[in-house]
């Protein structure tokens, strides 16, 4: 019997008579996490874009990043001093007009978010974009629709299907000669081995290019150049069987252009969402992203298509992206960023539960702890610090020299990422300082680049 004053008694009824009230707290604190995980992963959706070279992905890339509102004028690759643009943040990118290095960012569109993996289109530098397909979970397959389906293209498809990462198509450069839409659907069945369902069509191309019809909606949108090309593009609706476009086209092309809409309505199937996600068929949108025409409809496509974040195959299982525990891994470092900043930065894909600010957390390769005190956000080559990401972020942290491509961060467990996938060398060269008093930093480089995974 307890024989302390009342008083006390009352002051500690839960520790000393309801122990199933700290357990039913501690459950009522994780349901409470679990589903605040579950909220922040419906937001969010993680892609790359993959493309062979001059297809236009980083002109894609800028003008989702101009209609999400993350930016407020559209930069160019031109190459040479006057290129701007976002992701193409290095000198010798801004130089040559080309991704060399893949990079992250985030935007936020109508309440959800985007992160977009841009990627480097020559094979030169098809071993960063391989890993860096390990870290989402969708794909914008870009093709110019003057040309179809190339080479680089088709080795990066086969890289989404064996991830079975689901694939979203663009027809770019609309503004310019195009290929019949019919031949260009063909061929990516043929070439490529999957069902392309056709989610806006078409209304011309080149000089003649008018606009496209939306499938799902019956909308005419008409095409409109902006000036420069730098800004929104204004956005008129039609209707596809009215005189004004019928005057526009011709008679002959009108009727020839429902003709076509009538056959596809016909011959190919409908599109079924889970299809997609599993992998069965790609969805097909056409624009022209150098002139803003179809991306903000596209950008609406994709954050209501693509799935959230999904599973890993750890070491001890799948891992489910709403698990309590957190755990990411780095697909990606970088050096030199930022001239300010003489950092090696680690690109750390989050994969479950929440990462916060200052958190300590399980090295399992190194078998040691380390505290994530400086977590940034990325854009481009800008950072910014930030207190807590979930499931499908992608972030920065400052790599002491523990970190490595293929590694993962975990809360509590020893959960290890199956090794990344390797592929054969393509081009191979040899390296040598021009001076022996260059010597020692010329190894340090060479050591960085393989810690980079290259």
């Amino acid at each position: 019997m307890d024989h302390r004053p009342a008083a006390l008694w009352r002051e500690h009824p839960v520790r000393h008579h309801n122990p199933r009230g700290i357990v039913d707290a501690h459950r009522a604190v994780s349901l409470s996490a679990m589903a605040n995980i579950h909220d922040e992963c419906m937001r969010r959706r993680t892609v790359a874009i993959i493309s062979h070279p001059d297809a236009g992905k980083t002109t894609m890339t800028e003008k989702l990043l101009l209609y999400s509102g993350a930016i407020h004028q559209a930069g160019a690759v031109t190459g040479g001093k006057h290129s701007s643009t976002t992701s193409d943040w290095m000198e010798i990118e801004q130089q040559r007009g080309i991704s060399v290095s893949s990079s992250a960012m985030r935007v936020e569109y109508n309440g959800l978010l985007l992160n977009i993996l841009d990627t480097p289109g020559h094979q030169d530098f098809s071993e960063d974009t391989y890993r860096t397909l390990m870290a989402v979970d969708s794909a914008i397959m870009l093709l110019d629709a003057g040309r179809g389906v190339q080479e680089q293209t088709i080795k990066l498809f086969k890289v989404c299907r064996d991830r079975g990462i689901p694939i979203i198509t663009f027809m770019n450069k609309m503004d310019r000669p195009a290929r019949n839409p019919l031949e260009l659907l063909d061929e990516v069945e043929q070439v490529l081995g999957i069902a392309a369902i056709p989610r806006t069509w078409p209304i011309g191309d080149g000089p003649d290019f008018r606009g496209i019809f939306d499938r799902q909606s019956g909308q005419f949108f008409e095409f409109e150049r902006t000036v420069g090309n730098r800004y929104k593009a204004p956005v008129s609706v039609g209707d596809i069987r009215g005189a004004e476009l019928r005057s526009a086209i011709g008679e002959q092309a009108h009727d020839k252009l429902l003709e076509d809409l009538e056959f596809v309505d016909h011959v190919i199937p409908t599109f079924d969402v889970e299809a997609f996600r599993k992998g069965a068929c790609t969805p097909v949108f056409w624009g022209s992203a150098i002139t803003n025409f179809g991306i903000e409809h596209f950008l609406q496509s994709i954050l209501a298509m693509a799935p959230t974040p999904q599973p890993y195959q750890m070491s001890q299982g799948m891992v489910e992206p709403e698990k309590e525990e957190f755990v990411g891994f780095v697909y990606k470092v970088q050096a030199n960023m930022n001239k300010a900043h003489r950092d090696r930065i680690s690109f750390l894909r989050i994969v479950s539960g929440t990462f916060t600010r200052g958190m300590t957390a399980m090295h399992p390769r190194s078998g040691r702890e380390t505290k994530l005190t400086y977590p940034f956000e990325i854009f481009g080559r800008e950072r910014k610090i930030i207190d807590e990401a979930f499931p499908g972020d992608v972030i920065g942290l400052t790599n002491p020299g523990l970190f490595q491509v293929g590694d993962t961060l975990t809360e509590r467990s020893s959960l290890q990422l199956p090794s990344f996938p390797r592929f054969a060398p393509e081009i191979f060269a040899k390296v040598w300082p021009a001076t022996g008093s260059f010597s020692k930093s010329f190894r340090k480089g060479i050591d960085q680049l393989r810690q980079e995974g290259v």
